[in-house]
């Protein structure tokens, strides 16, 4: 049988900016209850009053599971080097069968030279970062594959991670929701077991660096 708490607790946890608002306790719990009544309503198919809302909505908020857990904080708080790169070049072509050995000659001339590389593979596309000093070296390299994307005037950011965020779910959706929260936008994101680089336009880059850093005083 549905009651109002199991048909609240559902209707938050399938939004998650909402349930991360609810957690850190800055969100009106009457205004919220008088948005959300209606569904509600419409799932338990009868009129409910606005305090039994506000009431489930209390309980939800005072519970582990909806809070920012000492788990994640405490992961963040141990966040280690964070290295920023400018000046990069964002390509993506598409896969083919001699594509492995293209880059294997980029790698040759990267590993000369002290410049920033990072790349990922997808079911259908692969993806290159390098330092703009490298765009006519990898357009060279690449001028018989199929490129999809270019993208210039970027830069990274490189985080290190605590060992322990390969074992406390949340890390990343707790970096990125704040991330999203400041309108910036991703262009790649690219992971290792315990680092991540995000790759944003040059003009958004302050403020993701912000972001970031602030994580560690959370």
């Amino acid at each position: 049988m549905k009651t109002i708490s199991s048909v609240v607790e559902g209707y938050i946890k399938s939004k998650p900016f909402l349930q991360s608002a609810l957690a850190q306790g800055i969100i009106n719990l009457t205004s919220l209850s008088r948005s959300i009544k209606p569904e509600i309503e419409e799932q338990l198919g009868k009129e409910v009053r606005n305090g039994a809302i506000v009431m489930a909505l209390k309980r939800l908020s005072a519970d582990l599971e909806f809070r920012a857990t000492h788990k994640i904080l405490k992961v963040l708080k141990n966040i280690g080097e964070i290295t920023v790169r400018s000046s990069l070049t964002d390509y993506t072509f598409m896969l083919s069968e001699t594509i492995l050995n293209k880059q294997a000659k980029l790698l040759q001339e990267i590993n000369s030279q002290d410049t920033f590389y990072t790349s990922s593979r997808g079911v259908n596309e692969t993806n290159i970062v390098v330092s703009n000093t490298m765009n006519a070296v990898v357009e060279e390299i690449f001028s018989s594959e199929r490129m999809l994307q270019k993208e210039e005037n970027l830069s990274s950011i490189s985080v290190k991670l605590p060992e322990e965020n390969v074992v406390v779910p949340g890390i990343y959706y707790f970096i990125f929701q704040r991330l999203a929260w400041e309108g910036i936008i991703l262009n790649e994101v690219i992971s290792t077991t315990n680092e991540f680089t995000i790759i944003v336009g040059e003009d958004q880059i302050d403020k993701a660096f912000k972001v970031i850093k602030d994580l560690k005083g959370l």
